[in-house]
């Protein structure tokens, strides 16, 4: 379940989270922030949960890290913090919600050692992003505005995956390649700055069809009446934010009809009766082609000795 670390725990999780921002890849941060002894994990220590449960880091045993990745899969998926309370005494919320406060999640872990961990769950989504091809006034002020706005900006050497919109403003140079390559990826929003004139002769020299020509909007930008640059670059970020789906995040985790519509698809471990992740990076063990999923190796090697003292019990 958690991928091995080199000496410096903490630096390695900084640096690894630093990776994964440049590169655009969703993720959540797991930090403790408060231990009652006995547990291996101190204040401090942090993690990091991916979108497939890869664990890098550390914040505490084998069945601690269970619970971490369920709650952490379902912060990433809705985008909202949480802080984590696993114990092995006490109710436990976060199935039924009874009793839940806004903001904290109280588990009931078995397994643990006798000690409770409160870990601070945060999701860390890329910021949408707008490709702009061109060099020009326009375009340089919308890359200005689009990222004071909060949203990441590229130009169109490659073309990366995840753009929410792509905007043409280079005035006839290099708009063809470009915005085939738009529609092709499927991108929400596309924006050919031009006239009306001028756009309706450069879709029609691409022999579009009527399905793909209504996916480009040019003029791009709401009608505002812009003038400069900067005003042309509002009403173009105007329509993009007023276009746009209303979530830009990453793609919600694989659902299960137990697991109900939008939740993280979880398992039961059939050893001592803990909720899990249903995932391939936890761990598991096949019987007659259905997969059973473990909160650590001392349940998984249980159930691995006899499979028949827990299934179907």
């Amino acid at each position: 379940m958690t991928a091995p670390l080199p000496a410096s725990f903490r630096a390695d999780v900084r640096l690894r989270a630093d990776d994964l921002r440049a590169r655009r890849v969703p993720f959540v941060v797991a930090t403790v922030v408060r231990a009652e002894r006995p547990t291996s994990a101190k204040p401090g220590d942090a993690a990091l949960v991916l979108g497939d449960g890869t664990i890098v880091g550390f914040v505490g045993g084998e069945c601690a890290e269970a619970s971490v990745q369920l709650h952490a899969l379902n912060v990433l998926r809705t985008g909202e913090p949480v802080l984590l309370r696993i114990t092995p005494d006490g109710p436990d919320d976060s199935t039924t919600g009874a009793g839940r406060s806004p903001g904290v999640t109280t588990v009931h872990n078995p397994c643990l050692s006798g000690g409770t961990l409160e870990i601070f769950l945060a999701p860390e989504n890329p910021p949408p992003l707008v490709l702009v091809h061109g060099d020009g006034p326009i375009a340089r002020a919308v890359v200005r505005m689009a990222e004071a706005l909060g949203y990441a900006t590229s130009g169109t050497d490659g073309f990366p995956e995840g753009a929410v919109a792509v905007v043409v403003a280079s005035h006839g140079r290099g708009e063809a390649v470009v915005l085939r390559e738009a529609l092709t990826s499927g991108v929400g929003y596309i924006g050919l700055v031009a006239s009306r004139r001028r756009g309706d002769s450069v879709l029609t020299a691409l022999d579009l069809a009527e399905d793909e020509k209504v996916r480009v909007r040019t003029p791009a930008g709401l009608d505002i009446g812009a003038r400069t640059p900067e005003e042309v670059a509002l009403s173009i970020l105007a329509e993009i934010v007023a276009t746009r789906p209303r979530l830009l995040s990453a793609p919600s985790p694989p659902e299960t009809e137990e697991a109900g519509a939008g939740a993280v698809s979880s398992a039961v471990d059939p050893v001592c009766g803990m909720t899990v992740a249903a995932v391939d990076a936890t761990l598991q063990f096949e019987v007659d082609g259905r997969r059973f999923f473990f909160c650590g190796s001392g349940c998984r090697n249980a159930f691995a000795a006899d499979p028949g003292m827990f299934v179907g019990r």
